[in-house]
Order: C-alpha cells, then structure tokens, then sequence
C-alpha cells in the first residue's frame, strides 16, 4: 500500500507553514479547502482562525485525509506557488519528495515506450542506470534543469565506457566508437549519423550545461529521449 511515511509528512508541513516564509493560517485553510473537494475527502480543520497549537499542525492533521497519491499532489501543488519560487526549504523540499515519492505522481514521462525499455536495457549497467534515474526523476519534478542534463550524459558516458571497455570522456569516444560499429557491420551512414549526434550532443553540452545555468526547458525532453534512443541502440549492438 502507498504511503507517505509520517515524518516526511511532518517535515514537509514545518516547511510549508513556517512561521517567517510559509503559508499563513488563511491561505492553508483556503488550499485545504480546495483540495478537500477536489478529491471529495472529510478534513479536520475548515474555518480560521482554527483551534490548534499552529499551523503545522493544522495542515499535517487535513494532509492525513488524504491518500498518498493526493498527498503527494497537494505538496507538490503547494510547493510550485509563485511565493515559494526563490525559497531554498521548498526547492529542497519539492526535491526530496520526487527522490522519495516520485513513484506516486499521476503523470510519469518515465512510463512513456522509449524509456521503459532504456531502463530495461541499462540494468546490467548499474553506475550508467543510477544517473539516468536520478536525470529522470529531476525532469518529472521539474527540478535542477542544469543537473538533469548533467546526470543524462554522464549516464551515456558511463555507458559508452562499459561498452567499449575503456575510461575515455564521452567526447574521446566518437572515433573509436565508429570503428567498433563498422566492425559490427553497421552501416555507414547509421555510423556517420552517430557520430555526428554525438559531436553536436557533446558540443550543446559544453556550451549550454558547462558554463550556463539558462537552459531551454523545452530542449531538456528531447535530449533525454534523444539520449534514450541512443543507448538503447548500442545496448543491442555492441553487447
């Protein structure tokens, strides 16, 4: 049975409704509210001012008539607010419940075809399959957009370094990789088209991930699953 574990749920609440930069007593009163008849549930608390110690208490005790999935929404919702956007708690905190509790979110770019089966394919490649996930799970939460494109090529890198047994950067591999795929009778037009990927991928890293945080966030999905498509089809050949 999804859970939220109850401490996540306290910490997550003691951020939210702190005192100086969290929600007031009103504003937690008026999302619970909301929330309370989206997803049609009873909650303690409905009028303010509310009879309790604090608001902490007030939102974790309306946070526990809900189910995990509608908890995760609710905190997520809640974190994405326009008052929250340059606060570091709520970053980290929206981060956290993503590497904890992704696994609940209604809508998972990881449930889509092409990365069902790059994970598949990278799980006899542990070190390559942990950076993928971690670019993955930052990507679904919206988080870290310079980190996700870090995680994706490291993953590819670590990849490519099993796969042709050596320790080169991803940028050293792009002959050697086309000599090993001739060998395996690729074609060389697929092999050229490859390499050129490759140079521009390498090259688009460098430049926008290495030395600039202002990436284009509508760039992030294409280069994952650009990425995905890539090490899957060197997985089948080259293994």
């Amino acid at each position: 049975m999804n859970k939220i574990d109850t401490t996540f749920l306290t910490y997550a609440c003691k951020i939210l409704a702190d005192t100086n930069t969290g929600l007031s007593g009103s504003q937690i009163i008026e999302y619970c509210n909301a929330y309370s008849l989206d997803f049609n549930k009873i909650i303690k608390y409905v009028e303010y001012p509310f009879m309790a110690p604090n608001k902490r208490t007030v939102l974790k005790e309306n946070l526990q008539s809900f189910s995990a999935e509608e908890q995760f929404t609710i905190i997520k919702e809640l974190c994405e607010l326009d008052q929250f956007s340059d606060n570091e708690k709520i970053i980290n905190l929206k981060e956290q419940l993503f590497i904890r509790y992704g696994y609940l979110t209604a809508e998972k770019f990881s449930n889509t075809e092409v990365i069902i089966k790059t994970k598949h394919l990278l799980s006899d490649f542990p070190l390559a399959l942990k950076q993928y996930e971690a670019a993955l799970t930052k990507f679904e939460g919206n988080i870290f957009d310079r980190n996700i494109l870090d995680d994706i090529r490291l993953s590819f890198e670590l990849l490519l370094k099993s796969l042709l047994n050596n320790d080169k950067s991803l940028e050293n591999q792009i002959s050697l990789l086309g000599n090993v795929l001739k060998d395996k009778s690729v074609s060389v037009e697929v092999r050229s088209m490859l390499q050129k990927l490759i140079d521009y991928y390498t090259k688009y890293q460098n430049k926008n991930v290495k030395h600039n945080d202002n990436i284009n966030k509508d760039e992030i999905e294409y280069l994952i699953e650009l990425t995905s498509v890539m090490m899957k089809f060197l997985i089948k050949v080259l293994k």
